[in-house]
């Protein structure tokens, strides 16, 4: 097998060429692409026992649990992330389809443009234990508001989840207030009226209860951190695509000129 040595010396040119040419190709590529500016979004889980009746009405469980979650309960976030819910809602805030320069129109338009902005976006759970939403766009001070709104859409989906029974426990309890009057308004017994009244009684209150669970309107996420407009692009890395790029042309320059020495060699 010829020694690298040899084969630099025999082919130093074609491998200087090679290499010459890929830094040339790879440098035009990535200095004709647009940078792009990261920015970062965090947030941490509340409780999931946050939006328990029990917790906010008994005082001797309310204490029992931290108003933070875990970073277990990031797992269905993260999953929704990977709907196009929140991207919709984003795209059509923003007008995206102008920014991205989209020729569509109407709803072709916004599904372009979220489609581009959900590219653009990555909502990880970190080693921390804590949410990020990771937005990257060629215009920095729009980067930042796209991560603050994809991150406020995600609570507002989730708070709605969280509430959703809560809700569905309240309606059923409208129904069932409903009934006991008109069984209150047609009962003669005495005994019979002051059970009902009491069974009304302890309807309302938990309607009352159920009601004021609703309006505190308790968060699904807790920001910790807003996003920022970063001071420098984050993307594309071109002096690591252009050594990338300048290595693998050498390692195929040097597989070639084996291969042509050999011939050579062979021939001799």
């Amino acid at each position: 097998m010829p020694d690298i040595l040899v084969l630099f010396r025999n082919w130093w040119k074609q491998i200087a060429l090679m290499v010459i040419l890929a830094l040339l190709t790879s440098g035009i590529i990535v200095y004709l692409k647009p940078p792009e500016y990261l920015s970062v979004a965090t947030a941490v889980p509340s409780s999931t026992y946050s939006t328990d009746k029990a917790r906010l009405f008994n005082s001797n469980i309310q204490h029992l649990y931290s108003a933070l979650g875990t970073p277990d309960d990031l797992d269905i976030i993260v999953g929704t992330a990977t709907l196009d819910t929140i991207y919709l809602a984003v795209a059509v805030k923003f007008n995206l389809w102008d920014h991205y320069k989209i020729k569509d129109t109407g709803l072709m338009a916004v599904k372009k443009a979220a489609a581009q902005l959900k590219a653009a976006t990555k909502v990880m759970k970190s080693e921390y234990g804590d949410l990020k939403v990771k937005v990257w766009n060629t215009d920095k001070q729009l980067a930042p508001q796209l991560a603050n709104a994809l991150l406020l859409e995600l609570q507002l989906l989730h708070q709605h989840l969280q509430n959703a029974g809560n809700e569905s426990n309240l309606k059923g309890l409208g129904f069932s207030q409903v009934k006991l009057m008109a069984e209150l308004a047609t009962a003669v017994d005495p005994a019979e009226k002051q059970k009902l009244q009491k069974q009304l009684d302890e309807c309302e209150q938990l309607m009352t209860q159920y009601q004021l669970m609703l309006d505190n309107k308790t968060p699904a996420l807790i920001v910790v951190e807003q996003a920022r407009a970063a001071d420098w692009p984050d993307r594309p890395k071109r002096l690591q695509w252009m050594l990338a790029a300048g290595a693998l042309a050498l390692i195929f320059s040097l597989l070639v000129s084996l291969v042509l020495e050999r011939r050579k060699s062979t021939h001799a």
